[in-house]
């Protein structure tokens, strides 16, 4: 299953639909120039396992590694998510400062606008991640290749499920997380002393097509969430056993548009089905044995049957889309990352054209 590097076509003029709580407004973006090519290699629908082993680009293999680096940002800094939302439950805690974590790898090049990506719940899968970075953007095979794209994991608020802060930040139906990431996080990785005094002149790309969300669970259903509210921010999304489920708070004000939370992506809403097509390329999973893999329909909360429902959606819609069923597995399973993700990152930067 290896990968090949080639684009999409992009469109020359978008009118994208971007919903925020109470309004719902049409972006007009002016002519792109910018265009890819990605083919349609590695789209579609595959299965896995039951036996797992670790692709060799996600280990370590002796390549020039790039720089790490750690920061904390206070929740009660935060114009966007500080903490103290009223749909919060009071016995859910939440952190007082949440951990940021950023890998520029050895091929990036100081001053030029890197592409990133951008992972939940971190630092997740970041040595993962890293090792493909040092494999494969020096890869001497062009159809597996990876751009110099910098790392950004991003720790939750805290706490899981209805009326946490992770919850609020994972699951809300809004555009809320996409500008927290794009307003918030991005500029103070961009300031941050130590990563500036190793690179002075770091910087990221305003291509939305070189702007990636990676996230597992809840963190897999905001990075979908992120390029669906705001596609001219994100359009390159992962998620791994994917919360496309009805798991957003009952009091939130979201509520009212989107009663049923993530569920309205494949069922009751249709959302992808109903909705015009987005410039977005979309990567997703589900474990044999998921969260409540056997619930019936009406619960709302069937894993297996949101990602297989959401797949099903894509693809009639015409997305470029991956999807992968992995056998004998479980939610999150790690063994899948591990036999996986490098061909996953492989499929998602297809054809990505570097400024």
């Amino acid at each position: 299953m290896l990968l090949k590097s080639r684009l999409l076509s992009n469109c020359s003029r978008c009118i994208l639909t971007i919903a925020v709580v109470g309004f719902t407004s049409s972006v007009v973006f002016s002519a792109e120039k910018y265009t890819e090519n990605p083919g349609k290699q590695g789209n579609g629908n595959f299965v896995v396992g039951p036996e797992y082993q670790i692709d060799p680009d996600l280990t370590d293999q002796g390549n020039p590694k790039g720089k790490s680096f750690e920061f904390s940002m206070p929740l009660a800094d935060s114009k966007i998510f500080p903490g103290d939302d009223k749909t919060l439950d009071p016995k859910k805690p939440v952190r007082e400062t949440r951990k940021i974590f950023v890998y520029v790898p050895a091929a990036y090049k100081d001053g030029t606008k890197a592409p990133i990506l951008v992972t939940h719940d971190g630092p997740s899968r970041m040595d993962l991640v890293r090792n493909a970075l040092d494999n494969l953007t020096i890869s001497k095979d062009p159809q597996r290749k990876l751009p110099a794209f910098i790392v950004i994991g991003v720790q939750n608020g805290g706490n899981d499920g209805k009326g946490s802060e992770r919850g609020l930040e994972y699951d809300t139906m809004s555009d809320r997380f996409a500008r927290f990431i794009n307003d918030e996080v991005l500029p103070a990785v961009l300031k941050n002393k130590k990563i500036r005094a190793a690179y002075p002149n770091i910087a990221f790309t305003d291509n939305p097509w070189g702007r990636a969300a990676m996230g597992c669970s809840s963190g897999g259903a905001a990075a979908l969430t992120m390029g669906w509210f705001r596609p001219d921010l994100f359009r390159r999304l992962i998620t791994y056993s994917g919360t496309f489920v009805d798991q957003q708070d009952d009091d939130a004000p979201e509520e009212a548009k989107y009663p049923l939370g993530a569920w309205e992506y494949h069922s009751s809403m249709k959302l992808i089905e109903n909705s015009d097509k987005k410039p977005l390329r979309i990567f997703t999973h589900v474990a044999e044995n998921d969260l409540r893999a056997n619930d019936p329909e009406e619960t709302y909360h069937n894993w297996v049957m949101a990602n297989e429902r959401t797949a099903a959606a894509l693809k009639a819609k015409g997305y470029d889309y991956r999807y992968v069923f992995s056998k004998g597995t479980r939610h999150c399973d790690r063994k899948v990352f591990e036999q996986t993700l490098a061909d996953t990152l492989v499929w998602m930067w297809r054809g990505y054209q570097p400024e």
